[in-house]
């Protein structure tokens, strides 16, 4: 008999128990007797706190993250990463060179809104109850990417670095952009965005082609930096171009110069210092059908 952990998380998700009533828990109990009819024990989960995560990740059980925002996901993959990576004192001698975790447990993902922009819709993996719960008790998986950072985090997605301001105007800012030993900016000249990117979430920004054809689970990270130029044309005014600059790697280190807004998964901060992600390839996985 398999059993179950359906995990919900996040402000909002209270109401995902059994005692609950909103949007939210239709998905999660139709999930739930749709494993009890395949004769799975399940349990239900609502973690609002790292402590309750990590403590519902603690388990033989397969879990399912029941997710209404990529940002969910990624709190809970990072989590499930601070679980099973090894200290650098410790770490195994059969682990990859290119990696600091071992393969981590897959997970089901159940979305619990109509997004149809978000991480599981772009994987292809499925949205209906019934069809997560078949696919978490097939065990068939795949195999993805993902990036870890030197803040503690991790990214499954992406990172818009810039853009806009807290007012939606455009600003450029001064940052050094390292990909491997390729420098995409210098630190000097004035930058519009960045972009780090595992999957294809901010690919395109605003109509502007950013990274082409990034994969989750290729390997490497692809990197792209958008810098505004002035074109002079004679008698008339400047007309403002953007220069895309692209690399891919392992690793990307970007320092700014002043602190810049940037986006991660959906989250939104602000990089204040150097921060380096790199890539983890397929640490991580996904139940499929």
């Amino acid at each position: 008999m398999v059993d179950v952990v359906v995990l919900a998380l996040g402000e909002g998700t209270e109401c995902a128990c059994d005692n609950g009533a909103c949007g939210t828990r239709t998905p999660i109990l139709a999930c739930r007797d749709a494993l009890r009819t395949a004769s799975a024990e399940v349990r239900t989960v609502v973690a609002h706190t790292d402590a309750e995560i990590d403590s519902a990740l603690r388990t033989d059980a397969r879990i399912i993250v029941a997710t209404a925002a990529d940002a969910q996901l990624r709190a809970v993959m990072r989590r499930l990463v601070r679980l099973h990576a090894p200290a650098p004192s410790k770490r195994p001698d059969d682990l990859p060179g290119d990696r600091t975790v071992p393969d981590l447990p897959p997970i089901g993902i159940l979305p619990l809104g109509p997004d149809a922009t978000d991480l599981a819709t772009r994987l292809g993996l499925p949205r209906e109850p019934a069809v997560v719960a078949a696919a978490v008790l097939g065990g068939r998986t795949r195999r993805l990417d993902l990036l870890r950072n030197d803040g503690g985090s991790v990214t499954l997605d992406g990172a818009l670095i810039g853009g806009v301001d807290a007012g939606g105007s455009a600003r450029t800012f001064l940052a050094r952009v390292e990909v491997d030993d390729a420098v995409l900016a210098d630190g000097t000249e004035p930058v519009l965005m960045s972009v780090i990117a595992n999957a294809s979430r901010y690919a395109t920004v605003d109509g502007l082609p950013l990274v082409t054809g990034p994969a989750v689970d290729d390997g490497v990270l692809d990197v792209a930096v958008a810098l505004p130029r002035a074109s002079r044309r004679l008698f008339r005014q400047p007309r403002v171009e953007i220069e895309v600059r692209r690399a891919h790697g392992r690793a990307v280190a970007v320092t700014p110069r002043v602190d810049v807004p940037f986006v991660d998964d959906g989250v939104e901060g602000s990089l204040t210092r150097k921060r380096s992600w790199w890539m983890e390839r397929a640490a991580w996985a996904v139940y499929i059908p």
